[in-house]
């Protein structure tokens, strides 16, 4: 077997992608007539599939085997009309289908919080905020989100990530009213940038670690589910000040588009409101830990800012 045909083999995305998400979609919801012996198949067919996309059986199954370099736009905007993918989905698909015609995986470089951005977090003293980078990391935090979550000073930068956090703190995972909820949707915000970036050692690391202590995650990790993190609402529960339903919203760094500002806030007037306030009372207790004074990665391991 060549070198391209076993890389191919071990790493196809685009075509357990496309598997899951036909694995989804029933004949019914596809306009399909019924049939009168059982489906060895769950969900479509392959040859469906591309009946439904007007593609050749063999060219659909040469993009879902990666045995096709570059499929055209149109091919797989017919795809995605065919599976009932949404717009993350579809623009899921678009990334694996350019990636697939790359040989070289893109590089990154250390991640850096620009001081701008630091004294924005500073000055959110009513508000948790925290900017994460690549893979749900987090590069740094004020006290109050430290206060929501958990010291992050005290933890070494490898294990500073909000999605392994989620699966392996107690603390954390104890943390949220609706853990499995918040725990894929962590799982689909990841899956959505592996699209451009499935060869990056450091989320080969985060994946295999995640993989190996944690059946939850291998099982939602392979079920290519994706979204984009932008804005939602979550509901904690926190051991100070009970229960909390705080709006969440993602703001993109100007400055490098892999790192975002992650705000939580919740309407004036509501016992989460209130609860937030206690909160940043409690945060600034000086007995406390989540006093110390805001880290970022790059301080925590010498590197300059």
């Amino acid at each position: 077997m060549s070198s391209t045909s076993t890389s191919r083999g071990r790493n196809n995305d685009l075509g357990e992608f496309l598997k899951a998400r036909r694995a989804e979609v029933t004949p019914e919801q596809a306009g399909l007539p019924a049939v009168g012996h059982p489906r060895r198949v769950k969900g479509l067919r392959r040859e469906e599939v591309a009946q439904l996309a007007s593609l050749s059986a063999e060219y659909y199954t040469r993009i879902e085997q990666g045995r096709l370099q570059g499929a055209s736009a149109p091919a797989l905007a017919a795809i995605a009309r065919a599976l009932h993918l949404d717009a993350d989905q579809t623009s899921y698909l678009y990334q694996l289908a350019n990636k697939a015609g790359s040989a070289r995986p893109r590089k990154h470089t250390p991640q850096r919080v620009a001081p701008q951005t630091g004294r924005l977090l500073d000055n959110l003293t009513d508000t948790p905020a925290m900017v994460l980078g690549r893979y749900m990391s987090v590069l740094a935090w004020n006290p109050l989100a430290a206060a929501l979550y958990t010291d992050f000073s005290a933890l070494p930068p490898a294990e500073r990530n909000l999605m392994r956090l989620t699966f392996l703190d107690p603390r954390v995972r104890a943390l949220y009213a609706d853990w499995e909820t918040s725990a894929r949707q962590c799982v689909a915000f990841v899956r959505m940038e592996a699209a451009h970036a499935a060869q990056a050692r450091e989320l080969q690391i985060l994946v295999g670690e995640l993989s190996l202590r944690d059946e939850d995650f291998r099982r939602w990790w392979a079920s290519h589910d994706v979204a984009r993190k932008t804005i939602g609402t979550k509901r904690y529960h926190h051991p100070v000040v009970g229960d909390l339903t705080l709006d969440w919203q993602i703001l993109t760094c100007p400055h490098d588009p892999d790192q975002a500002v992650m705000l939580m806030t919740a309407p004036p007037g509501t016992s989460s409101h209130q609860g937030l306030r206690l909160l940043a009372s409690w945060a600034a207790t000086p007995a406390d830990p989540a006093t110390l004074p805001r880290k970022t990665e790059a301080e925590s391991t010498g590197d300059p800012d």
